[in-house]
């Protein structure tokens, strides 16, 4: 069993960790300033089930099949690079699927969760650092599985928080960024850059010897 003053570090370090910036929740304000409160919501649900993958992962050893074997780590690595470069250039277009209007949307739910989804389980460096983050709070004297999994869904639930959280005050700015084409115009740009920018940042990962 945690102990409570493991599982309040745990916390502190984990709350460090999620509000840093990266690609899920940078995917997350995308989608609430141009789709709305309810696809940000449902993309933070997304990416932070893919965290409770990559913990069901590490449980059963999968994890450490990327962290030892540079074939599958790189065949990942490229397939989620890619995921990510497609999502950036997608934003760059300026269709009407992919204008910010007040009411309509270019992401439906579903939509939003599963891209947010395979952003999060695209990614082997988080597959990675799971494997090795979170066996560092577990006590001995009890299923290491059982504690390792469930720091995953205490990380995976801190994540939705600040995710969502995040995606209802974004959100809150779409009918002002929607009345502004400069500002629609540089919010595309912007977030199909840092996509792009994430994307060729992750293919240019080197595995991590072990």
């Amino acid at each position: 069993m945690l102990e409570p003053s493991t599982v309040l570090a745990f916390i502190s370090v984990a709350i460090a960790l999620i509000v840093s910036p990266g690609p899920d929740s940078i995917y997350t304000l995308t989608r609430s300033i141009s789709d709305g409160r309810t696809a940000g919501v449902t993309a933070a649900l997304g990416s932070s089930t893919g965290s409770i993958v990559h913990t069901a992962a590490a449980v059963l050893g999968l994890s450490a099949i990327l962290q030892t074997s540079a074939l599958a780590f790189t065949v990942v690595k490229f397939v989620g690079a890619a995921y990510l470069v497609y999502l950036g250039v997608q934003a760059f277009r300026s269709s009407e699927e992919f204008e910010i209007t007040p009411d309509s949307t270019s992401y439906t739910p579903s939509e939003s969760f599963r891209s947010a989804l395979l952003i999060n389980v695209l990614n082997p460096k988080v597959a990675v650092f799971f494997l090795a983050f979170l066996p560092q709070f577990v006590q001995p004297g009890s299923s290491s599985a059982l504690q390792i999994f469930s720091l995953g869904v205490l990380f995976a639930s801190l994540g939705f928080v600040y995710q969502a959280i995040l995606a209802v005050f974004s959100a809150r700015a779409r009918r002002v960024i929607t009345e502004r084409e400069f500002v629609k115009t540089v919010l595309r740009v912007a977030s199909g850059s840092v996509l792009v920018g994430f994307g060729v940042k992750l293919a240019l990962e080197r595995r991590t010897p072990s």
